[in-house]
């Protein structure tokens, strides 16, 4: 194994980074650093979050930097604002010793004047989101015009966000012999565009395997139905005492949901996502570093460039649509050489969803078992102890009370005393786990949905006209709405209170159909009516046969009128008495070709 001075670092940089406890060059380093410092050409080094990449570019571009020459010499583009105090920050620690360097990070949520005041001044380095330093650009503030070398810094994230137009603006600011360099954790198709379009023959570099998964970190998934998945976060929470880590959810509603349930159910959480105002987010992400929250629920927007190296788990409340999306979240763990678990809740739908992940991190998810309240009792208490034989005693600080309180519990054995101090930190957990129910764990060998289609429309036929014990129901959302089937699904779990089969589901553009057993037809529809779904009100009712339907004139639960066409985003009822005139429903399901049979509710 190399050192630092060997791949040629620099003596005050050296002294530096010494200081800070660096002793031997991480693999990307190893890698990245001699190459930048002897050539002046363009890099696409692709290495794991986590694993040293702001060490590999910073420590060459610090040693390249004239310091006589006050105007910014290197560009760093990152993708959020906590990323850029970040690598502004280590920069800083890393330039320790050289004097006359200046470093400034510019980015959205600080004031802008005080950013064109240091620029004025004079600067080496800026280290930028990519809309701050737009409109520090079209304000003519900034002059990229000495820049010698940019860094694109968790670059298929900036992609992700959606900074394409303006990292074009920027690089059209910059000279074109310039040295680029990209860093990313993924390779997905648009970096390779990128660097087609602005690197010149650029040397890839890539640590490890192309978008596979960080080596230190375990891959674990939990089977459950979509019903039970708060009940298994929990379960999984307790079950890791020292959980210190990050559970990330699809949409803002579903993070504050999740955290509230959390902080009501007496957890160290709090949310992190995108309505909340950048003062919010400092204080959050602040009581998250120190400790003071052990769990943060958050989006993927808002944790992207989250500077935490010591998380114990990444918890997915359900998998994100995109392979790479899992990666940069199972990423936030198991860093600086340490080891992490990426936990997946996941529901049977799902399945061909970890099959790819596992194909592109080229890792194998261990198949996880929800623990039982008696685990996880067993597992708490034994946690308890190991606290107390390592808690550090302050005798000098206690030792005016110690008196009074042997005489205090001089009655009690050594075993009463035990027996005490844990039920006094146990009893509400070892009650609520004595009266809980194990979880359900669904039949992973249930008909998948194109299984389902080899026999089906047959049946949905038959079932549509009310034979096998089916209802029909009609629900007031359709395609434009975002409605999918797995939404569907999703949409009747959170408000139907009990377990359910549902049958063929029939998407249309404006409205759509499902069924369920007769028999649950009842239930479905009272938890059904009023539910929310994106802000829109539900409207459910059983899809009479022609001849039985209700008149055109009738008015939903809202009482808007119906009209009598699904013409202009209007959700009603056909002239025949349908729900719109039967052959016109026939050829837009025929269209849509959404022909999903039954599904066990999971």
């Amino acid at each position: 194994m190399k050192t630092f001075e060997e791949i040629g670092i620099r003596e005050d940089i050296l002294r530096a980074i010494t200081e800070m406890g660096f002793e031997n060059p991480m693999p990307v380093q190893e890698e990245v650093i001699p190459y930048l410092l002897a050539e002046d050409t363009d890099v696409v080094a692709l290495a794991q979050t986590g694993t040293g990449k702001t060490a590999a570019f910073g420590l060459p571009v610090l040693q390249k930097i004239d310091i006589d020459n006050v105007q910014p010499q290197a560009l760093i583009l990152c993708p959020t604002r906590e990323l850029c105090l970040q690598i502004a920050g280590d920069l800083q620690d890393f330039s320790k010793y050289i004097k006359g360097l200046h470093i400034l990070p510019v980015y959205g949520g600080s004031s802008i004047e005080s950013q064109i005041r240091s620029l004025k001044k004079g600067v080496h380095i800026v280290v930028a989101t990519p809309g701050r330093l737009i409109d520090l650009i079209n304000r003519n503030t900034v002059k990229l015009g000495g820049v010698k070398a940019v860094i694109m810094d968790e670059a298929d994230e900036m992609l992700n966000m959606g900074f394409t137009d303006s990292i074009n603006a920027i690089l059209a600011e910059v000279p074109e012999e310039r040295n680029t360099l990209l860093f990313s954790a993924t390779m997905p198709a648009e970096i390779s565009r990128i660097s087609k379009k602005y690197m010149k023959n650029p040397k890839e570099i890539t640590i490890g395997h192309k978008n596979e998964g960080n080596k230190n970190v375990k891959h674990v998934s939990y089977l459950v139905h979509a019903k039970d998945k708060y009940a298994a976060l929990k379960r999984i929470a307790d079950f890791y005492p020292s959980i210190y880590g990050i559970v990330f959810c699809r949409t803002r509603k579903e993070t504050q949901e999740i955290a509230d349930m959390l902080i009501q159910d007496g957890y160290n959480a709090d949310s992190l996502h995108g309505e909340l105002s950048q003062a919010q987010r400092d204080a959050v992400m602040q009581k998250f570093r120190i400790k003071n929250i052990q769990i943060l629920v958050a989006t993927d927007v808002a944790a992207r460039g989250l500077d935490v190296d010591s998380l114990t788990h990444v918890i997915n409340y359900g998998l994100p649509e995109d392979v790479e999306t899992y990666t940069h979240r199972s990423g936030r763990t198991g860093r600086a050489g340490k080891s992490g678990i990426s936990i997946a809740i996941t529901h049977v739908r799902e399945k061909g969803r970890l099959r790819d992940i596992e194909r592109i991190i080229q890792k194998k998810f261990e198949k996880g078992t929800i623990p039982s309240g008696k685990q996880i009792c067993e597992k708490q208490l034994f946690d308890l102890v190991d606290r107390l034989e390592k808690v550090k005693v302050e005798e000098e600080e206690i030792a005016p009370y110690l008196d009074q309180i042997y005489k205090k519990l001089e009655w009690l054995s050594t075993e009463d005393l035990v027996k005490r101090v844990v039920s006094l930190e146990f009893n509400r957990l070892i009650e609520y786990y004595r009266d809980a129910e194990e979880l359900d764990v669904p039949d992973e060998t249930r008909r998948t949905e194109r299984g389902s289609d080899r026999q089906g429309s047959d049946r949905g036929r038959r079932s549509r006209s009310g034979e096998n014990g089916f209802s029909r129901i009609f629900i007031n959302l359709g395609k434009t709405d975002g409605l999918i089937p797995a939404r569907l699904i999703e949409l009747i779990n959170k408000n139907v209170q009990s377990r359910v089969d549902i049958g063929r589901i029939d998407l249309l553009q404006n409205f759509s159909f499902f069924e369920v057993p007769e028999a649950s037809s009842k239930f479905v529809l009272k938890d059904l009516q009023g539910a929310d779904f994106d802000g829109r009100d539900v409207s459910v009712e059983i899809a009479q046969d022609k001849k039985d339907g209700p008149s055109s004139g009738r008015r939903d639960h809202n009482g808007r009128g119906r009209r009598s066409s699904d013409g202009g985003g209007q959700r009603g009822y056909g002239r025949r008495g349908g729900y719109g005139d039967e052959k016109r429903e026939r050829r837009d399901r025929d269209s849509e070709g959404k022909r999903t049979e039954r599904r066990r509710r999971f």
